[in-house]
């Protein structure tokens, strides 16, 4: 009797043994090389600080996450580009430079498009955020979750830009991107695309007279040093994707991908929330050093009358089908 209860414990411990070690070995020991083009102290750290802890809790410190910050590792694009071709695990870039690879993603590029981060995040966390997902799949991408690049505004060193006229004959430095082209040059903007590397020195110099970005790019990159006028036109909004290698996810088993794709939305959740307060934050304090104007809802109004165009133009480009998926899910968010 004695025997057989020491055999059954025994066979116990060993069952244990086997389901924990069963458990360990669905998580083979991986560094995953992670890049993308803002620097470390940007809310995008804090999204990938969540993603180590995630990782860590898992996999038993097996999946190892390695980031390259501020482009150390190349631009956002070429690190896409490795991606497809399995050279590369992951990058977190914003959609915008991605319209050549999918041009779908030219839809989160049209002006005025989002009122605010609550209906962005109501279409990108929606069916139309997987019917987006769906194209980079077959483009070789895994989106994983849909982080924050937030709402861009306007500097400039000449007027307040408080209606859709005071845009005239502002020459203004937007991305390399034929949308924000368009978009600039309708309102009447001289509209100069050029490299982000480039904007500080040409605005210092008076070759420009302006850019767009984030307020927290803006501050961070001393804008307010060489810029008199802040204006929030809110014009677009631009989410980050966290993007994984098609070729190299599907070496990966269920397991890993599962906790891969929980760590991401972890991630998002802390980014997301990091990106708003630090934004509030930045324009509180480009509020002391520059001259800062709101932009109203009847002149926003106007601003988006002017550009639609742009939408005329654009939209076969990027495909009615994609459009009109945003738009769907827009209505809906809008309680239509």
């Amino acid at each position: 009797m004695i025997f057989r209860r020491t055999l059954m414990a025994a066979a116990l411990v060993a069952g244990g043994l086997l389901a924990s070690t069963g458990a360990m070995a669905q998580f083979a020991e991986r560094t995953i090389k992670f890049t993308n083009g803002v620097n470390e102290d940007h809310p995008v750290g804090v999204g990938v600080k969540k993603m180590h802890e995630v990782r860590a809790t898992k996999t038993g410190g097996k999946m190892k996450i390695v980031a390259f910050w501020g482009g150390a590792a190349g631009g956002d694009l070429p690190a896409t580009q490795a991606l497809r071709a399995g050279t590369q695990e992951m990058v977190c870039t914003s959609s915008s430079p991605l319209v050549g690879i999918v041009k779908e993603l030219g839809a989160f590029d049209l002006p005025f498009l989002f009122a605010n981060e609550k209906e962005a995040d109501a279409v990108l966390d929606g069916p139309a955020g997987e019917f987006f997902n769906k194209k980079l799949e077959a483009a070789g991408l895994v989106n994983l979750a849909y982080w924050e690049n937030g709402f861009r505004n306007l500097t400039n060193s000449k007027r307040p830009v408080a209606k859709v006229e005071d845009f005239d004959g502002v020459k203004v430095r937007v991305m390399q991107n034929n949308i924000f082209l368009d978009s600039f040059k309708t309102l009447g903007t001289n509209a100069v695309p050029m490299a982000f590397g480039e904007v500080f020195t040409a605005l210092e110099t008076r070759t420009i007279d302006g850019q767009e970005n984030p307020f927290v790019t803006i501050e961070t990159s001393k804008f307010s040093e060489v810029q008199k006028y802040l204006s929030v036109t809110r014009h677009a909004y631009t989410p980050f994707l966290v993007l994984y290698s098609k070729k190299l996810w599907d070496q990966l088993n269920p397991q890993e991908q599962a906790v891969l794709r929980e760590a991401a939305m972890e991630g998002q959740k802390v980014q997301r929330a990091a990106n708003r307060a630090l934004n509030e934050k930045s324009l509180a304090s480009l509020r002391k050093t520059m001259t800062v104007n709101d932009v109203t809802p009847a002149e926003q109004k106007r601003m988006f009358e002017k550009v639609k165009p742009v939408y005329d133009k654009n939209v076969p480009l990027i495909g009615a089908d994609a459009v009109n998926v945003v738009m769907d899910a827009l209505k809906k968010a809008r309680g239509g």
